[in-house]
């Protein structure tokens, strides 16, 4: 019997050719066997995203009240969200009280935020295999849970990267960064919420299952209890090169680095010098009484001498009543000094500067209204900055009350600096950087 005759490379070709799609197939990221690495699985993700859930959780929460801080109902000068709509339903008359609050709620912000990003990243490289699984939807809730997971990817990402660009003071963003982290953090919080609900019962259940030990010993993502679940676990894992506990331990390392690189910029003195990833990390600037952080110098909003010597007149304005006075009329009434911080929305903060000046309450009586604590209207601050934002802002009645809210003529025993607002700023407890107006020229009290 003849051997038969080889194929001709015709038909060689053509059974190539045939091949060739499920051979591509199976290099493509829709196929399970794309996706080798041992250490994915159900219970590497569930501790990632254990540890996401409460710290996403607070960053919202921080985030909602840095908004409210801003006052952003009082006056459209405040609010640069103004299309909120119902998204502002939380919104309160933010308090005075402790004077720490927003240096305290605003670093937490800034700071876990930073830390998350290990974790973040970590997290998303173990679901990856899930954002190209096939078929795109294999009933109603699987879905909903793949729209949650674009939505919770994409929002993460978008909220992060604008959050990071603007603690560097990096505005390349295609638009105000306030509307855009806004409604941004809005539509990620709600993917977040909703994909929590649909994974916290088999998260609940994969960190129960127990031997924690054992697990974190081990290289592969599953286990026997978990093995294949979900679509995370490799089908084929290729050899492994370290272990649960080693890649744990990379990102917590990662974490605890940004952490150690980033938290000093809350602090003065020493620990600041450690904010190495912080625009207002290292030394203090200068020397003397007002040598600590400013966020704007006068030279780059555009406020010189020739603006803030002889000729600066604050105009203080109300019902029936407007006063221009000079900075030697202003020393001579009542001083008063409060022990204050100034906190910013990128997370940076001082440590309390000992400020002095004329009590906001003390010029509303001036401009008309009697003087009492009970009768301080609002107040609506402008400043003689050229360019950048706030350059006018409103201040509740509740602040304006305050007996520590002051216009600052001198910090720290001498006269204010350049840089630090001369002749004469706002200082409030509690209340972010931005509405401390600095270079102010005019103080209108009452409706805003």
């Amino acid at each position: 019997m003849r051997d038969a005759p080889p194929p001709s490379r015709r038909t060689r070709l053509r059974t190539l050719l045939r091949a060739a799609p499920t051979r591509l197939k199976d290099h493509l990221p829709s196929a399970p066997g794309f996706w080798r690495s041992p250490l994915r699985g159900t219970w590497f993700t569930a501790v990632l995203g254990t540890v996401l859930l409460f710290g996403m959780t607070l960053l919202f929460v921080t985030g909602l009240l840095s908004y409210a801080a801003y006052n952003p109902g009082l006056a459209p000068v405040n609010d640069k969200t103004p299309d909120k709509g119902l998204l502002g339903f939380y919104l309160f008359a933010w308090p005075t009280d402790p004077h720490w609050l927003y240096r305290l709620t605003q670093g937490l912000h800034v700071t876990v935020g930073i830390t998350l990003i290990p974790v973040l990243l970590a997290k998303l490289w173990s679901v990856l295999p899930k954002l190209f699984a096939l078929p795109p939807a294999r009933s109603l809730g699987h879905a909903l849970e793949r729209l949650s997971l674009l939505l919770l990817v994409g929002g993460a990402l978008f909220v992060f990267a604008t959050g990071v660009l603007n603690v560097q003071l990096e505005y390349v963003f295609p638009g105000s960064f306030y509307p855009l982290h806004f409604y941004g953090a809005w539509v990620f919080f709600a993917a977040f919420v909703a994909h929590a609900a649909l994974k916290l019962p088999q998260t609940v259940r994969v960190l129960r299952a127990g031997g924690l030990r054992e697990r974190l010993r081990t290289h592969e993502g599953h286990g026997p209890d978990d093995e294949g679940e979900d679509g995370l676990a490799a089908p084929r894992p290729a050899e492994p090169t370290v272990s649960r506990r080693g890649a744990l331990g990379l990102v917590g390392g990662g974490s605890l680095l940004l952490f150690a690189t980033t938290a000093g910029q809350s602090f003065d003195g020493w620990p600041r010098a450690t904010a190495l990833f912080a625009p207002h990390g290292g030394a203090e600037p200068g020397r003397g009484p007002g040598a600590f952080q400013v966020n704007k110098t006068a030279r780059s909003v555009g406020v010189g001498p020739d603006r803030t010597g002889d000729s600066w007149r604050l105009v203080v304005a109300g019902p029936g009543r407007t006063l221009r006075l000079t900075r030697a009329d202003l020393l001579g009434l009542a001083q008063h000094t409060a022990d204050l911080p100034i906190a910013c929305v990128e997370g940076w903060s001082t440590s309390d500067q000992a400020w002095s000046g004329v009590r906001l309450r003390d010029l509303a009586a001036l401009a008309g209204y009697d003087g009492t604590a009970a009768d301080a209207p609002a107040v609506l601050v402008e400043s003689l900055q050229l360019r950048g934002s706030f350059r006018k802002a409103a201040l509740r009645d509740n602040q304006v009350r305050d007996p520590r809210s002051l216009l600052a003529l001198r910090v720290n025993g001498a006269d204010l600096t350049p840089d630090h607002g001369y002749p004469a700023r706002v200082i409030v407890p509690a209340a972010p950087g931005v509405l401390n107006t600095k270079w102010v020229s005019r103080l209108t009290f009452g409706e805003l």
